[in-house]
């Protein structure tokens, strides 16, 4: 019922995610992963505290019923709702991974994969964007703050499915699809279709999920390998995995009629209505994101086995613990959809009705046309790249480059655009020189020579001066007449003067 209670469970899903990226302890690159994971959040937290402390400072109260009602009451575009709007966006951007705070989340790939399918595909990342949708009355009255959030979505979804073109670990190419769907959600967030931002929520926590631990069951029959140009051929061996994985496929690239066409079509809707533009680089990403996703399956389950052959030997479907989750979840990514199912398809938009209570701000999509260009170039854009992947993949059946053979522009995208590197640059390495320098001359000068000399300068004078306890009484006898005539000499000089 308010913000302080949600952060409580914000800060709990990012430890939860902290120790499970960081399962296998001994391994250092995944403990490393962890500590990105854990310090790029932090940088999201601080903005997100920052927002809860000035709507304590200009409320007087964090309930969320209390802040909207007073809310209200501002006028639209007020520098203190905007301030409010933008710091605790700064939090979401952190926490569901967005531009520039991403690149934490393809790196939590090194846990467990049961792990990337519950909390970095289905829960933890898509905090923020509930987080925005509650405060839903905060950002319609914050212009500034609603383009922030919609090119700021825009940018991860374009950017991150470019990254996922070319990648050819399986988990990271989901990680990066994840990146690029959660991009999606925010664009519908600015373009006020919180009801559909929160629907793709739901329909993308049942496929990428689907997605994820399919890719495990793969990882599992493979020995552990993970890259898809050492894959392929998987489907006679692994048919369970093989029917759901590409049902997964289906949903995500937004074929009808399974879930993720109607989640995330109705966020390309509101899209259309609200700006051409973006709609316009969102269909590109979309386009993108049946590709990328067909390129991996058709790599992973067709042509011929391209492993080694004791990975050959044991090829096996996965047990039913595994698969049975698998078909669970591939029923939800197929029949999801009807949950909000629109009224131009025949449905009465139950979880638009059911969340409106919790989402007045919420603008309700008008008539759509099946045969209008808002619902065909969707549509295009799902249909197209698929085939183009499978001319490319399968009737060519040319295989990824290897790491050394990549050149040019692809060399670019494989390498992530090198936002890595440019962190790196920027902000790794300066902070590590200001370290070493506040370790080794600050802490030197400040530390060595002034604290530390103070005291050697006492030490040196204490030694000294015990040099004349010497224990001789007449010594002593001999420095107490030496005093006493010091003492009346000086008071006979200054009585005579």
């Amino acid at each position: 019922s308010n913000y302080a209670i949600m952060f409580i469970g914000w800060e709990g899903v990012g430890l939860c995610s902290y120790l499970l990226i960081g399962f296998w302890f001994k391994n250092t690159a995944y403990n490393n992963a962890a500590k990105k994971a854990f310090i790029m959040n932090r940088i999201g937290d601080l903005g997100f505290l920052l927002g809860l402390f000035l709507i304590y400072k200009t409320f007087g109260t964090i309930n969320y019923k209390s802040v909207m009602v007073q809310a209200a009451g501002f006028t639209t575009g007020d520098v203190t709702i905007t301030a409010i709007a933008l710091l605790l966006f700064i939090g979401a951007m952190g926490k569901s991974a967005q531009l520039p705070l991403y690149t934490w989340l393809p790196d939590a790939m090194a846990g467990p994969t049961p792990v990337s399918a519950l909390i970095h595909a289905a829960t933890m990342v898509t905090a923020g964007i509930y987080m925005i949708a509650r405060s839903s009355l905060l950002y319609v009255l914050s212009p500034i703050a609603m383009q922030t959030i919609t090119i700021v979505g825009m940018l991860t979804a374009i950017v991150a499915a470019i990254i996922a073109l070319t990648q050819t670990d399986i988990k990271k190419v989901l990680a990066y699809s994840t990146v690029s769907q959660l991009g999606y959600m925010f664009m519908g967030l600015g373009a006020s279709a919180y009801s559909a931002s929160f629907f793709h929520v739901m329909t993308h926590a049942f496929f990428k999920a689907l997605l994820f631990l399919g890719a495990g069951s793969v990882i599992h029959a493979m020995s552990d390998e993970q890259d898809i140009r050492k894959m392929g051929g998987l489907k006679s061996k692994m048919p369970i995995t093989y029917l759901t994985f590409l049902l997964g496929t289906l949903a995500i690239s937004g074929i009808p009629p399974f879930s993720g066409f109607f989640s995330k079509d109705e966020i390309l809707a509101h899209l259309f209505h609200h700006d051409l533009l973006m709609w316009s680089l969102a269909i590109i990403g979309s386009a993108c994101t049946s590709f990328y996703m067909f390129r991996v399956f058709i790599l992973t389950f067709w042509g011929e086995f391209r492993g080694t052959e004791k990975q050959a030997s044991h090829l096996h479907e996965s047990p039913w613990s595994m698969t049975i989750p698998l078909i669970i979840l591939a029923v939800f990514s197929v029949a999801g959809g009807l949950i909000n199912l629109p009224h131009f398809a025949g449905g009465n938009e139950f979880l638009a009705h059911w969340l409106a209570p919790l989402l007045p701000s919420a603008e309700p999509l008008g008539e759509v046309s099946f045969f209008s260009l808002e619902m065909g170039a969707p549509l295009v854009a799902a249909f197209v790249p698929p085939m183009l992947a499978i001319f490319i993949f399968s009737s060519k059946k040319l295989i990824p480059s290897e790491d050394g053979q990549i050149q040019g522009i692809q060399q670019l995208i494989y390498q992530k655009f090198y936002i890595d590197e440019l962190y790196d640059l920027i902000i790794v390495k300066p902070v590590n020189f200001l370290s070493v320098f506040f370790g080794q001359v600050i802490d030197f000068l400040v530390i060595d020579l002034f604290v530390e000399g103070i005291g050697k300068i006492v030490q040196y004078a204490s030694t000294e001066f015990r040099r004349i306890q010497t224990g001789n009484v007449g010594y002593y006898v001999f420095m107490m007449v030496v005093s006493i005539a010091i003492i009346l000499f000086m008071g006979l000089k200054s009585w005579i003067l």
